[in-house]
């Protein structure tokens, strides 16, 4: 976790886009609001359990989990 860092890309294992990193909360990593999403999510910072992390590679961090999954499993 120390070699994640605020604005960092996070993707997918596919590589598709989940969020930016805002920063480290405990075990998880808080999202920027702008990759919020669309209806009753839009605004709101979202999380990723560090549990999934799968690599940080340069400026991104890799999830273990394809993108489309990764965003299923993001808490509000």
């Amino acid at each position: 976790m120390s070699d994640i860092k605020e604005h960092m890309e996070v993707i997918g294992a596919d590589g598709v886009h989940v969020g930016t990193v805002d920063k480290i909360e405990g075990s998880r990593i808080k999202l920027t609001k702008k990759d919020s999403g669309e209806g009753s999510h839009k605004g709101h910072h979202h999380y990723i359990d560090r549990g999934l992390v799968a690599d940080v590679e340069g400026n991104k961090v890799r999830l273990s989990a394809i993108g489309a999954v990764a965003v299923t499993m993001e808490e509000e």
